[in-house]
């Protein structure tokens, strides 16, 4: 029996969006969607879509194709067809320069209607203003948007830099186990039911990290994998439950190794994508300096607006505010504004009512005069002295606006930093530079938690500087870690560390996050183990692949480079997930579904 085809004798020789002026007076077959139609007295004119882009074909009544010109007459919009035809070049006054195929069109002799389509629910356009909940619930045809479209294959190109620079490393592709254990990471695991052992869970992993890992210590050298993670965690526009990352590894490495591995795969993906030439070596900033000046540990240093230290000079001060933070082992900072004379009260006004709303308390500001004096409500509380030092630290100048934070050093840095960004993008007080690339280095290894105990700042497996073991006895919290994010125009695009290759500093980490040694053990035998059998000196990183796609095409949010997203309330409402599960599916795994009760009841 002869295999059914829907094509017939139609096979495609070209993209739509691939017509230049070198290919007139070809035959020609394009399939695609319809785009649009339009009938100018008789003659059909359909612009005819693919992922490539757009062409023009054109259905005329004197061109010996009847039978094509008369069905066209039933084209409507999306609307799946085939054509044959001959490419010819476009009248001069029918030129579209606009397009890239504008010069040309193809007039059909054959037309095949592959598959009729019911009427989208917004035209597939760029130009629409469509809301989010609607392009979620109609996904398909938010996918068909040139946009999403043109996002989707940038995210390919990416990926196919990614995977090449890596080969070029010498790094092995090896995929890790989706289901896996649960370790602590800082967010929920995804609990996968075992059926063939009732009451456990594999666990869905937040990152490959102890796998790859295992694969140092097992001598495979140098490890790279597209992986897919999951963290079940509130929804944010950066952040999805499921994401992608570039993650690697390498053994026999110190940092600098690791950092310029991570600049050559950076560098070379925004040649291979966008064709750009990032400025090497990338910056390096110590993760104090960034706090410091910066106000954060991913900044954007094109905004030319930066934090000024002033604990020391208004302390024992007059301004009670100023001088109970820095008695109660809390900072003061500022955050000048050159040439702010267009900053009006209200504005002001409003951007206090943000620092509360971002954990400050209030805020204190100054205003610089043409004369210099100062027009500000604490300007009484400080005398001429306090003001004079302030004026120096600060650079204060007449048109300067100055906003003050006194509060715990994490508290000040937050507000502050992020009034920074605010008031750089309000202002125009960004450098004219399209990307601004660097790591942050030296984190610390723990900071404290609100009830006084230890935790990690990015992970549990950080080694400490070869120089600060010693401090895990006696000053934790001055132990310096190995690690360092890649950050590009403000925001973190990966992180990564040297790894504890001995099993005593290892498990000496994990006593000071709470573990004993008993339930370290338990929970992490199988990995001080391994480390024991002879682990290399290993580290690696993990590119947030999601992210470094949004960055690169200008998307807004994570769900502009994610064919299926989630949405804010984790929801999928395409795919219709989460969905219930067949009650048998629950008793073969021996779960049964309670009922909550709703809110009141």
């Amino acid at each position: 029996m002869k295999a059914l085809d829907p094509l017939g004798k139609l096979r495609r020789t070209h993209y739509c969006g691939s017509l230049r002026a070198e290919h007139v007076g070809q035959e020609i077959v394009l399939c695609g969607w319809v785009h649009r139609r339009r009938d100018h007295g008789g003659v059909i004119f359909v612009d005819l879509r693919d992922r490539s882009g757009v062409a023009q074909v054109v259905f005329r009544p004197d061109s010996g194709a009847t039978d094509a010109h008369a069905r066209a007459h039933e084209l409507r919009s999306e609307y799946v067809i085939a054509v044959r035809g001959e490419l010819v070049r476009r009248e001069d006054d029918a030129s579209n320069p606009n397009m890239a195929t504008g010069e040309v069109e193809l007039t059909v002799r054959d037309l095949r209607l592959l598959n009729t389509a019911t009427t989208p629910p917004f035209p597939v356009e760029d130009e629409v203003e469509v809301d989010d909940a609607v392009r979620m619930r109609n996904r398909i045809h938010d996918l068909r948007r040139p946009v999403m479209q043109q996002r989707l294959m940038l995210r390919d190109r990416l990926n196919r830099s990614l995977r090449a620079s890596c080969t070029d490393l010498e790094l092995l592709e090896i995929e890790t186990p989706m289901l896996a254990r649960a370790t602590p990471e800082g967010a929920r695991d995804f609990l996968v039911p075992s059926r063939a052992y009732p009451g456990q869970f594999y666990a869905l992993p937040q990152s490959p990290q102890i796998m790859k890992q295992l694969l140092m210590v097992a001598g495979y050298d140098g490890y790279f994998q597209i992986a897919r993670c999951f963290r079940d965690e509130d929804q944010r526009a950066d952040r999805q439950l499921e994401f992608t990352q570039l993650d690697l590894e390498m053994s026999f490495v110190g940092e600098d190794e690791v950092l310029a591995a991570l600049e050559k795969i950076t560098a070379r993906a925004f040649a291979d994508v966008l064709g750009v030439e990032l400025p090497r070596p990338f910056p390096r900033l110590a993760f104090d300096e960034a706090v410091g000046r910066y106000g954060s540990d991913k900044p954007d240093t094109r905004i030319a607006l930066e934090l000024v230290d002033l604990s020391s000079v208004v302390a024992g001060c007059g301004f009670k505010v100023f001088a109970d933070a820095v008695a109660q082992g809390g900072v003061v900072k500022g955050l000048p504004v050159p040439d702010a004379r267009d900053l009006g009260r209200r504005d002001i006004d409003r951007l206090g009512e943000q620092a509360q709303a971002w954990g400050a308390r209030g805020l204190a500001w100054v205003r610089v005069q043409d004369d210099g004096s100062w027009q500000s409500p604490i300007a009484k509380f400080l005398s001429e002295e306090v003001r004079a030092e302030i004026t120096r630290a600060a650079g204060l100048e007449p048109g300067h606006v100055i906003l003050f934070g006194a509060d715990r050093p994490d508290v000040v840095h937050e507000v502050l930093g992020r009034l920074r960004l605010d008031l750089g993008a309000r202002l125009g007080r960004a450098e004219p530079r399209d990307w601004d690339v660097l790591f942050v280095v030296g984190f610390p290894i723990f900071e404290r938690t609100d009830d006084g105990s230890l935790t990690y700042m990015h992970m549990p497996f950080v080694a400490p500087v070869e120089d600060d073991i010693a401090l895990l006895e006696t000053d934790p919290l001055a132990v310096r870690a190995t690690h360092y994010d890649l950050v590009i125009n403000g925001t973190e695009i990966g992180s990564g560390s040297l790894r504890n290759h001995r099993a005593d500093v290892q498990l000496r980490i994990l006593e000071l996050l709470g573990y004993d040694e008993a339930t370290a053990r338990e929970r992490f035998g199988f990995m001080l183990d391994a480390l024991d059998t002879g682990a290399p000196p290993h580290g690696g990183f993990a590119f947030g692949l999601d992210r470094l796609a949004m960055l690169m095409s200008g998307g807004e949010s994570l769900r502009d480079v994610i064919a299926f997203p989630k949405t804010q309330r984790a929801q999928d409402p395409f795919l219709q997930a989460p969905g219930a599960v067949d009650p048998g599916q629950l008793r073969e795994l021996g779960l049964r579904v309670r009922r909550q009760a709703p809110e009141g009841e």
